[in-house]
C-alpha cells in the first residue's frame, strides 16, 4: 500500500502511542502481565492497529532492547575496551539515569532480569572484540573479563537504586569505577 505524507505522520503517531504506553506498562507491571488487549485500551487502539506494526509485545521489546543497546554503543564507540572502562562506566551510569525509571525497571526487576542480560548481551558482542587486539587474547580469558566488568558494573548499579540512590550519582560512578577498574588494572598486560 502506497502512503501519503499524511498516513506517514498517522503512522508514526500510532507506534509512538504504543511505543509510549508499553513503556508506562514497563514502568507499572512485570512483563509477564502486560498483555496485547490491555496495551491496546490504554493506547486507545485496536488490537489490529497494534498488528499491523508488531506481531508480539516480544517483537515491541525487542525493538526496544535494540534501541537501548544502538544507544549506549554509539556513546561509547569511540571507547577502547577494555583501556577506557572509566569513561565507559560513566556513560553506562548516564544512560541509565536519562532512561529514568523505565532503566531501572529494565535493569534492576527481577521480572526483566532476561531482558538485562540480552541487552548487556548485544553490547558485549559488538564492542569488546579480540579480533584488533595488540595482543593475542585467550578467547576464554576475554570471556571471563568482559563478564567481570559487565556484572560488576550491573550489580553496583542494582544496589544503588535498591538503596533508593542514596549515593550522589558523581560518587556511585567514582566508586564503581574504581572497583571495577582497580580489579581490571591486573588483567592489563594481556590486553
Amino acid at each position: 500500500m502506497k502512503t501519503n505524507g499524511t498516513e506517514d505522520l498517522r503512522i508514526k503517531r500510532t507506534k509512538k502511542s504504543i511505543r509510549q504506553t508499553f513503556e508506562e506498562m514497563i514502568c507499572e507491571m512485570d512483563y509477564e502481565a502486560i498483555t496485547v488487549k490491555e496495551l491496546t485500551e490504554r493506547a486507545g487502539i485496536n488490537r489490529k492497529t497494534f498488528y499491523l506494526h508488531y506481531d508480539s509485545i516480544d517483537d515491541l521489546l525487542l525493538e526496544l532492547q535494540n534501541e537501548m543497546a544502538q544507544s549506549f554503543i554509539k556513546r561509547t564507540e569511540n571507547m577502547e575496551r577494555p583501556r577506557d572502562m572509566d569513561k565507559i562506566t560513566r556513560e553506562f551510569f548516564l544512560v541509565h539515569e536519562e532512561l529514568g525509571k523505565l532503566g531501572e525497571r529494565i535493569t534492576c526487576s527481577g521480572s526483566y532480569h532476561y531482558i538485562s542480560h540480552r541487552i548487556t548481551s548485544d553490547i558485549l558482542d559488538q564492542t569488546w572484540k579480540v579480533d584488533g587486539q595488540k595482543r593475542k587474547v585467550d578467547p576464554y580469558v576475554h570471556s571471563i573479563v568482559m563478564n567481570y566488568v559487565s556484572q560488576s558494573t550491573l550489580i553496583i548499579y542494582k544496589q544503588w537504586v535498591a538503596d533508593g540512590k542514596r549515593i550522589p550519582l558523581e560518587d556511585i560512578i567514582r566508586i564503581t569505577t574504581a572497583l571495577v577498574c582497580n580489579g581490571l588494572n591486573g588483567m592489563m598486560d594481556l590486553y
